[in-house]
């Protein structure tokens, strides 16, 4: 049996700067920028397994199916393995789709000794939450977008309740 090094966890989010991570794709887009691309082409193609909450699992399998692009990565995200989790849904129809089932962070833990590359969470604020006091994710990388999302004003002094929306 041959060794090898566990697979690391990240977990990948667009926040804007007061803190809303919730449908990015109602605010980020007027923002996507050549960086923010290359960055994302470069973490799809260094990872070969995605996690996701079901919200934004039910998202991306409403969007991505149909997507093509001249560098393969719509083909990289529509074919590599997604783990969904999820204690509602029952069947997943996007292709390469697996439902967890049972305890989340047993199924983690075992996706994560499993050999390959990195696994990304993409987005999924609720399934972030259940995993960090369990210690499963071993990197955030957090896309701060220098707009603010909400439309009530800041109050002087105020303590930002983080992953709000």
């Amino acid at each position: 049996m041959s060794m090898h090094s566990p697979r690391r966890l990240a977990a990948t989010v667009f926040v804007s700067l007061d803190g809303v991570v919730e449908s990015p794709e109602k605010w980020s887009f007027p923002y996507w920028n050549d960086e923010i691309g290359k960055f994302k082409f470069e973490e799809t193609f260094a990872s070969d397994a995605i996690l996701l909450g079901r919200v934004t699992y039910e998202g991306f399998a409403a969007a991505w199916p149909s997507r093509k692009d001249p560098d393969g990565f719509a083909d990289r995200f529509n074919t590599m393995p997604k783990y969904v989790a999820s204690r509602t849904l029952k069947t997943l129809a996007w292709n390469n789709s697996h439902l967890i089932e049972g305890d989340l962070a047993k199924a983690v833990s075992k996706l994560k000794r499993e050999p390959g590359q990195d696994i990304v969470i993409h987005g999924s604020p609720g399934l972030i939450r259940s995993l960090m006091p369990l210690d499963l994710i071993d990197e955030y990388r957090l896309l701060v977008y220098v707009y603010r999302r909400s439309d009530k004003p800041a109050k002087a002094g105020a303590a930002a309740t983080p992953w709000s929306g």
